[in-house]
């Protein structure tokens, strides 16, 4: 997991470059301030999703908590006795391993677990 942290802080970096050289381009008050503008907005946009990006089908605890990261990416293997598998399966499009959906009844709060 820490290639997928290397890979957000480069991201991070290069909508900060963007965002630098579209003030820049702005600033400049060439013909070039729509293409500044751009650059702002696209850059700007980018610094946001990585840092608002986490790893997917994982519950806000185990982000908390930094628990390891289960099969596929969900949740560990041991759940919390709560939720209960649904009929509901998804082959992730990443790992592609299948991905059953367990929900606690009383809140709808969703996990993911790996199957075999």
């Amino acid at each position: 997991m820490a290639t997928f942290g290397l890979i957000r802080g480069i991201a991070f970096v290069i909508g900060l470059l963007m965002v630098a050289g579209g003030f820049a381009l702005l600033g400049s008050g060439s013909v070039a301030g729509g293409t500044g503008l751009w650059l702002v907005l696209i850059g700007g946009g980018v610094m946001v999703v990585t840092v608002l990006e986490r790893r997917r089908y994982r519950s806000e605890a185990a982000e908390q908590t930094n628990e390891p990261i289960g099969p596929g990416g969900g949740e560990p293997e041991a759940v919390d006795s709560r939720f209960r598998p649904t009929d509901e399966v998804f082959l992730d499009p990443t790992t592609r391993r299948r991905m059953r959906v367990l929900v606690d009844p009383q809140t709808g709060e969703r996990r993911y677990i790996a199957e075999a």
